[in-house]
């Protein structure tokens, strides 16, 4: 092969590689909303330096400082009323504490203490905190970030038939603590997944954001169901959604919001579907991949 001929080819190999990796590589959205998943994600085998338990306070102040636009956290209702940020409804799958959060008082659940097991209990030793904590702390911020709730209305530990008797309290609540600390309330998306859920919130707090949120097998009644209340964004999971679903909930004059995804590949695969905010596990790779973070 003559030099001039090997240098032709090495170009083109050169080339082909250069337009296979632009063609995978997804293109930034400046309008992209980037939140935290429950803070800076979950506790998993493949990532063990993420000590940071799930809507815990470290975990959502580290997605902050990373550069997220806000974070996604869970909600629930202590025995005496006051709200929670807990992902797990029994203490024991995430704390040192036992019983359901609806069980334990607000000071018994803030004396507990998150539990990952090794080795991440090596490293944290951070206890559970209130809502009402949380948005004080929020508002020590020059801006305040978007906050996704979403309410685990669910309540198992109750009788059969009655497992979301308290949810119409808890909705009264969150609006409550919204108010006290004057959040605005275009930086607030409730998520839940009952229609019912969505008329109580709007009587609590006229203008809120709501998002249903919808399984992927049950994408096509869960839009009807969408459109009938009239819900301002669709909640999809990263696992599960496709490109055909955020384009139909588009077309409907949805919002879609997708929660999850943690490894690049996976990240790809929910930008390509096209969403308008991410719950992602993953703060910092997901903003390098859009051209917004520093290794």
């Amino acid at each position: 092969m003559t030099p001039y001929r090997l240098l032709s080819t090495t170009a083109l190999a050169l080339s082909l590689m250069l337009a296979a990796c632009t063609a995978t590589k997804p293109v930034a959205n400046p309008k992209l909303v980037v939140l935290g998943h429950a803070g800076s994600g979950f506790y998993t085998a493949i990532s063990p330096f993420n000590f940071r338990p799930p809507s815990s306070w470290r975990g959502i102040r580290r997605a902050l400082l990373r550069g997220a636009d806000g974070v996604e956290i869970d909600l629930q209702m202590s025995r005496d009323s006051v709200i929670m940020l807990y992902h797990d409804q029994k203490m024991q799958d995430g704390s040192t504490g036992t019983g359901c959060i609806s069980e334990r008082t607000a000071a018994e659940i803030t004396q507990a203490r998150y539990r990952g097991g090794f080795p991440y209990d090596l490293i944290q030793k951070e206890h559970p905190i209130s809502f009402d904590t949380l948005l004080a702390r929020l508002n020590r911020r020059p801006t305040f970030p978007f906050i996704h709730l979403d309410l685990h209305e669910d309540d198992q530990c109750l009788p059969p038939g009655h497992q979301h008797d308290r949810t119409p309290l808890l909705v009264r609540q969150i609006a409550a603590s919204l108010a006290r600390y004057h959040v605005p309330l275009a930086n607030v998306l409730l998520v839940t997944e009952e229609a019912a859920t969505v008329r109580l919130a709007r009587a609590a707090m006229p203008g809120i954001r709501v998002g249903l949120e919808i399984a992927s097998a049950e994408f096509a009644f869960g839009l009807q169901v969408a459109k009938t209340a009239k819900v301002h964004t669709l909640v999809l999971d990263a696992d599960r959604v496709t490109p055909e679903q955020t384009a139909q909930a588009h077309a409907a004059g949805f919002k879609v919001v997708v929660f999850g995804g943690r490894s690049p590949k996976d990240l790809r695969r929910v930008l390509a579907t096209q969403p308008d905010e991410i719950e992602v596990d993953n703060v910092k790779r997901l903003l390098l991949m859009q051209g917004r973070g520093q290794e």
